[in-house]
């Protein structure tokens, strides 16, 4: 039986704060892996939780570091300079919006869900509206009336 509810993936750059989201099948290794392996660059270092599915990370050529949320870790100081480097909290908060952002329509089919994944991708990652952009969307608009 298919899942009822398909995992969305995910990740986000620490410094370009640029997400991307994708809709899966499951949540194992087997799955997730080829997704992050496409989806990083060999030198990305990933901060994950510590789900087996991300076990296999480091085989890529990735730097990987995890949180044990299971005995209570969320932050980790690796390198002593007194910032908690380690975390995924970032992330954390990203799938609080997109749950949010899900929440009003009161239920997605799973057939549209990726659909309504990439529209919020797309808002997180889009920092600043210029003239430029409302005019494009404002001439698509008019010029193709529903």
């Amino acid at each position: 039986m298919p899942n009822d509810r398909p995992p969305i993936q995910g990740g986000v750059g620490r410094t370009s704060r640029q997400i991307r989201l994708t809709v899966g099948e499951n949540t194992r290794q087997q799955t997730i892996q080829p997704t992050v392996t496409q989806a990083t660059h060999r030198t990305a270092t990933g901060y994950t939780d510590e789900s087996s599915a991300y076990n296999q990370v480091r085989d890529t050529g990735r730097t990987h570091h995890t949180v044990c949320h299971s005995q209570r870790a969320y932050a980790r100081d690796d390198d002593g300079d007194g910032v908690r480097e380690v975390h995924c909290n970032t992330m954390e908060g990203i799938w609080t919006g997109v749950r949010n952002f899900l929440r009003p329509f009161r239920g997605v089919h799973k057939k549209y869900l990726a659909q309504y994944v990439a529209v919020f991708e797309w808002a997180h990652n889009l920092k600043t509206i210029t003239a430029t952009f409302l005019r494009l969307v404002m001439k698509r608009s008019i010029s193709n009336p529903i």
